[in-house]
Formats: C-alpha cells, sequence, structure tokens
C-alpha cells in the first residue's frame, strides 16, 4: 500500500508514475502480446511521468511554497536559509510544510494578540499617567493664580496656599521618582548591590520607620510567632527596604483600624527564604489580583487617590523583585486580609 503522508517531491513522482506506467504496460502487452515492448514501454512511460511530474513538483508547487516560507520569515534569505530552501526543503512533504504553516500561523497570532494585550496596557498606562499629572499641576496652578490674584496679601490664606502648593509639588516630584525608578528596572540600568544581612532586623527597622502611620490606626505589626529565629539572605538590603515599606505601607493604608500587620519568614529547599506580609485588611476582589502590579492600576481609584501615593508601589516592587531572579505573588480574600510574598536567596 502507497503510503498517503510523508512523501516528499521525489517519492511523490515515483509512485505517481508507477500508478501511470504499470497499466499503460499491461495494455500495451494486451495490444501485442509481447513482454520486452510491453516492459519497454512501461520503462519509457515511467520515466517520462516520473520526469513530468518531479519537474512540475518543483517548479511549480514547491517553488511556490519557497516563496511562502520566505514571505512569513519577513527576512532576506541568509546563505543557511537558501541553502535550506534549495536541498531542504524540497525534502519535506506536503503535509509537512502544511504543519509548519500552521505552527508559524499560530505563533503569528500569539504575537498579535500579545500586541493587541500591550496596545490596552499602553492606553490604559497613558490615560492613567495623563491624569495622575494633571491633577496635582491643575491644584498648583489653581494655587498660584488665586494668589496672583490678590489672596498673597492674606497671610492666613498664602501660607495654607503655599501649604498645599508644596505637597503637590512632592507629589509630583515623587511621581517622577518612581518613573525613574521603573524605567531603569525595566531596563537593567540599575545596579543591584547584594550583600548578605538578616532580614529579620531589616522588618524590624522597617516596623520602626513607618511607626507613626501605624499608631495612628492602632495597628499591630509584629514577627509572625515561630519566624524569630534569623535567617540570612543575600540580596540588594536598600532595595529590599523599599519593597516592605512599600508592602507594609499599603497594608497600613487599606488594613482595619486596630488591625494586625504579620510577617513570616520560612527556609525554602535551602536556596531560598520566603518572605510574606499580611493583614487582616478589606483584601482585594477576585478580578483586580492579576493586575495589582501594573503601573498606575487601581483596584478602586477614587478611595487610592485619596489615600495617596503614585499608583507605582507594587510595580516597583515587582521589578525589584524579578531584578533578584525571584518572583513576588499575593493571596487575598475580600473582608479576611491579604498576604504579599515574594522570595530571597539564603546569604552566607
Amino acid at each position: 500500500m502507497i503510503p498517503q503522508k510523508n512523501l516528499p517531491p521525489s517519492k511523490l513522482a515515483f509512485f505517481s508514475a508507477l500508478i501511470i506506467s504499470v497499466p499503460l504496460g499491461l495494455f500495451t502487452f494486451v495490444l501485442e502480446p509481447n513482454w520486452i515492448i510491453a516492459l519497454l514501454s512501461a520503462c519509457i512511460i515511467f520515466l517520462c511521468s516520473f520526469s513530468l511530474i518531479y519537474y512540475i513538483l518543483q517548479n511549480f508547487i514547491y517553488r511556490q511554497i519557497k516563496l511562502i516560507y520566505k514571505l512569513i520569515s519577513h527576512t532576506k534569505a541568509s546563505k543557511r536559509e537558501e541553502f535550506y530552501y534549495k536541498h531542504i526543503l524540497p525534502q519535506k512533504s506536503i503535509d509537512e510544510v502544511r504543519e509548519d504553516v500552521v505552527k508559524w500561523a499560530s505563533h503569528r497570532k500569539k504575537e498579535i494578540e500579545v500586541l493587541q494585550q500591550n496596545e490596552v496596557f499602553r492606553r490604559e498606562f497613558l490615560q492613567n499617567l495623563s491624569h495622575e499629572l494633571k491633577t496635582p499641576i491643575f491644584a498648583i496652578q489653581g494655587y498660584v493664580e488665586t494668589l496672583l490674584g490678590g489672596a498673597i496679601h492674606n497671610q492666613e490664606v498664602n501660607t495654607k496656599f503655599l501649604q498645599s502648593t508644596s505637597r503637590n509639588i512632592e507629589r509630583l516630584v515623587n511621581l517622577v521618582d518612581d518613573l525613574d525608578e521603573i524605567s531603569k528596572l525595566e531596563s537593567g540600568e540599575l545596579i543591584l548591590n547584594i550583600q548578605s544581612f538578616i532580614i529579620q532586623d531589616l522588618i524590624k527597622e522597617v516596623y520602626d520607620s513607618l511607626y507613626i502611620k501605624s499608631t495612628e490606626k492602632r495597628i499591630s505589626c509584629v514577627v509572625k510567632k515561630g519566624c524569630e529565629m534569623p535567617l540570612m539572605v543575600s540580596a540588594d538590603k536598600e532595595k529590599i527596604r523599599q519593597v516592605l515599606i512599600n508592602l507594609v505601607d499599603n497594608s497600613i493604608k487599606y488594613g482595619k483600624v486596630n488591625g494586625n500587620i504579620e510577617a513570616s519568614f520560612y527556609k525554602v529547599e535551602r536556596t531560598n527564604v520566603l518572605i510574606e506580609i499580611s493583614d487582616d485588611g478589606s483584601g482585594i476582589p477576585e478580578e483586580h489580583r492579576l493586575r495589582i502590579f501594573e503601573r498606575f492600576y487601581r483596584t478602586d481609584s477614587a478611595r487610592s487617590r485619596k489615600i495617596g501615593g503614585s499608583g507605582l508601589g507594587l510595580s516597583i516592587c515587582k521589578h525589584i523583585i524579578e531584578a533578584h531572579n525571584q518572583s513576588i505573588h499575593v493571596r487575598s480574600t475580600v473582608d479576611v486580609g491579604t498576604t504579599f510574598g515574594f522570595s530571597l536567596p539564603v546569604g552566607k
């Protein structure tokens, strides 16, 4: 039985010529009962059929296939590719060529989907950036115009307006600094100063630096029982401090009054240390969890902007942890609380 799949042009031409020549050879024998004449006729027909079919396949069908391969590559063929098109490609069956084209189409489809998603993110990013910039700029403009309109001579009013202007300028400066930070992290320009340090000592320093904020909401910041044993990690201490400050600060902002923030530490497979910051606050709805590390993404825009911050904190955290070749994740349940976790290499 002649195989129907995986036939290169030479074999396809061979079997096709065989199918044509054998019946015609037998028909010649019926007309002229001479085996020599019939065999000779069959051979001539076979050679002619094979040459014609092979020529057609090579110069018409596979020539078009070669053109398709060049088109889907979108590049001028190199010497290696030209060798492939000339010698390797003709040995492929139509089924193999079809599979290559299907794979290419599937890959392109995925690329298009990614580009479409990136376009949506880019549009949202520009809209959010525009909003973040316009809010303090318009506020500053309003205060300055009011002062220039005569309020500058009112001591009580001008002091209040200048203080508000200063706060909005500080907000702009923080926003630009955060954008610059993300830009450096994404481009790989930021050089990490790797050192070994005890992670529990660092979290205590972070708790102390945010003591005033946490006491205002009567939130208790502790290390989980059983996790007090010092664990050494290897990382950029100041960058990890920045991550922990962002995470603890978020827990304070969105935590409930008289709530708790708990840091826990676990050694994982002797190579990494898992750090988790948990709170018992409002939690994050499921539909937002996959996007909270995006730049400017807010689960509740109005509330988030009222609380403050540039909307870049978690994105910066993600980039810092990824710069350490690690990952950050989140677990959360609405009205139960949120846990952010990331890992760091064990220090010496």
